[in-house]
């Protein structure tokens, strides 16, 4: 009785301590971010913000995903200079990495808009992944400039037909008095004459 005492205590104290040394690992790195949903403007630039911290130095790993479609940005590690490497062609020349692990996008496209993903992964192997949503909404002052102008060109030529049917009516009374008048005086005339 008391070797099956020992042996329960034996694996209590086992699972204790994988018990300790998973959570010890699963809090080895955190990922910490003040904003995860984001909505932007067309043109316009956005930086996914975090504060990343771990034992060692990690790889940083930045994929998009929108749908059915998924690809890379690109991989970085903070003592490697500071730069992506593996930046696909979409992101080239606008993508800016920062030495905490954020993420700078430039001048938006409307097919930027979707679910930004950080993986981050220590070089003991273990990761943890950070997910944030990036709404891209067309700009609609362009729309309205382009509405506003239509509306002004409609404006100009519904006043000009306005003043040429004004000056046309104005034409037409004239003639119509004129007429009258030629009338009125060959009328006179006929009537004066002797027979």
């Amino acid at each position: 009785m008391c070797n099956l005492r020992l042996l329960e205590l034996q694996d209590i104290w086992l699972v204790l301590c994988i018990t300790l040394y998973v959570i010890h690992i699963a809090g080895a790195i955190s990922v910490h971010s003040p904003q995860r949903s984001m909505t932007r403007s067309v043109q316009e630039d956005v930086v996914f913000s975090v504060r990343v911290t771990c034992r060692g130095v990690p790889t940083l790993q930045w994929t998009f995903m929108s749908g059915a479609v998924s690809r890379s940005i690109g991989s970085w590690r903070p003592d490697g200079g500071g730069s992506f490497s593996n930046i696909t062609a979409d992101y080239r020349d606008r993508v800016e990495a920062h030495a905490n692990g954020s993420l700078g996008l430039a001048r938006l496209r409307l097919q930027d808009a979707g679910f930004y993903v950080l993986t981050v992964t220590e070089e003991s192997g273990s990761s943890k992944d950070s997910g944030f949503v990036l709404k891209v909404n067309e700009v609609i002052y362009e729309d309205l400039q382009y509405l506003s102008i239509s509306a002004l060109v409609l404006v100009c030529l519904a006043g000009l037909l306005m003043l040429s049917m004004w000056l046309l009516d104005r034409a037409y009374k004239k003639i119509k008095a004129c007429r009258r008048h030629q009338e009125q005086r060959t009328g006179n005339e006929t009537e004066l004459q002797p027979l």
